[in-house]
């Protein structure tokens, strides 16, 4: 079993990587895509989508990859896209069980402080231990870092 790589996500966050990026290149190596690329083509996801707080960049994150994992590629006649949208579905819906939204102006509230649901670095750690136990189960040890 592989030692966990949560924390990986959660150093590039604090390293200076977005919210997206962070968890996408945690991962991205196991998928196929260098890390780079990765951080290249997660940037415009950070906070809610290229900074309009609508949807968390990790959540989009987490659906990156599930692409990355479940797609079968087939540019012809794809046949995979359903299967990766219940996928990405049910990671959304985990995380938004555990903090009651997956929008980031709800998540980060009005000042980022006061009223918020979840840090951005917990949004990162949350969805790095959903893409551990969704699209990677049994590879990974369990998480026991920081969770802000």
């Amino acid at each position: 079993m592989e030692k966990s790589r949560v924390s990986v996500a959660y150093n590039n966050h604090a390293s200076g990587y977005n919210c997206a990026q962070s968890v996408v290149c945690a991962y991205c190596d196991l998928l196929g895509m260098d890390e780079k690329t990765a951080f290249r083509a997660a940037e415009g996801y950070g906070l809610g989508i290229a900074g309009m707080h609508e949807t968390c960049g990790s959540v989009c994150a987490m659906i990156m990859l599930a692409g990355l994992k479940n797609s079968d590629g087939n540019l012809e006649a794809p046949k995979t896209k359903l299967n990766t949208f219940a996928l990405g579905r049910e990671m959304a819906d985990k995380f938004k069980e555990k903090n009651s939204s997956i929008m980031c102006n709800k998540l980060r509230g009005t000042d980022g402080v006061t009223d918020r649901l979840r840090s951005c670095r917990g949004c990162v750690v949350d969805c790095a231990q959903i893409v551990e136990d969704t699209l990677f189960l049994g590879q990974f040890e369990p998480y026991d870092g920081p969770m802000d």
